[in-house]
């Protein structure tokens, strides 16, 4: 028997992501609606009522609006940022700790991860559950994404201008009032008291994110330098299939970080650069903005939690 799945919000960026990779899961079935349905509260109560499994890939207010139409025994990934610390929902990031996945798979409402959220927690938290940064620590965090994370209308500002042979600026810093819908979310679920300083960068091309968080040999437990982070860090993901740690970059190298280097696949690579004389550390996270930062978690989190 098939699994039915439906995709509230399917004609959106991450919506059509998430279905065209489905389309190639035989032991799932997509339920779509007719395009006058969509918006249609009785015909999308109906769907997300009679499936397995529904995919919220809606804004924030829709998306808790959506929720309000769902039955309590329907099990739903909300991949917008309107439930990721609300009380009963599960936080959709497997690779959190030794018990997240579980708690995923027995979930019925899962929150899925914010694609800055999830480079800046994945480095953060084992080196706060390791002892090595204090819980107090008031990290700052510096990232660039490629336009795509920005929604439907960015990519068509972006690729507009592209088509009329406009000029658009290589990067566009915002959130410049500091406050970022993304920074409870860091805080809480990076084990922090102290909420993030969070600086997001757009960057003229389409997908992928090149995140950075600086350290000073100050702000560790027990004169811990990057051997003792690169260490936590390894054996925190030790099993995980889709986190891996980078080894350390030979000093003198000439070495790049591409933000687009896993573009379409779910994975994330974890870096831990030092100074010549171990005072001064960057952790560094590259993947997909729109993979595991968006429709490769909603489907890594289906997956776990429909058994398959």
């Amino acid at each position: 028997m098939s699994i039915k799945v439906f995709i509230d919000g399917a004609a959106g960026t991450t919506g059509l992501q998430i279905r065209e990779r489905l389309a190639h899961a035989p032991r799932f079935e997509v339920v779509q609606l007719r395009d006058e349905d969509r918006k249609s509260p009785p015909a999308r109560a109906q769907a997300m009522n009679t499936s397995d499994f529904t995919i919220l890939c809606l804004p924030d207010d829709a998306a808790r609006e959506a929720v309000s139409l769902a039955d309590e025994h329907v099990r739903i990934i909300d991949a917008s940022s309107a439930h990721r610390t609300s009380p009963g929902w599960v936080y959709g990031l497997p690779e959190l700790s030794a018990q997240q996945e579980e708690d995923i798979r027995q979930a019925r409402r899962v929150s899925n991860p914010g694609c800055y959220p999830t480079g800046a927690i994945l480095l953060l938290r084992p080196l706060v559950d390791a002892g090595l940064l204090p819980s107090s620590h008031q990290a700052s965090v510096f990232a660039v994404s490629g336009y795509s994370g920005a929604g439907a209308g960015m990519i068509r500002e972006y690729e507009g201008a592209h088509a009329a042979g406009e000029d658009i600026a290589p990067l566009r810093g915002y959130a410049l009032s500091l406050k970022h819908k993304h920074q409870p979310e860091m805080r809480d679920y990076a084990g922090l008291t102290c909420t993030p300083h969070f600086m997001p960068v757009l960057g003229d091309y389409a997908q992928g994110i090149l995140l950075y968080i600086p350290l000073h040999a100050s702000m560790l437990s027990d004169n811990a330098g990057a051997k003792d982070l690169h260490a936590a860090l390894a054996q925190h993901y030790a099993n995980s299939e889709y986190v891996s740690v980078q080894p350390p970059f030979e000093s003198g190298t000439t070495a790049y970080l591409r933000p687009d280097s896993l573009n379409g696949t779910n994975k994330v690579n974890l870096y831990v650069l030092a100074d010549a004389d171990g005072s001064r550390f960057t952790l560094a996270a590259v993947y997909d903005n729109l993979g595991k930062g968006a429709s490769g978690a909603a489907l890594q989190n289906l997956m776990i939690m429909a058994g398959a």
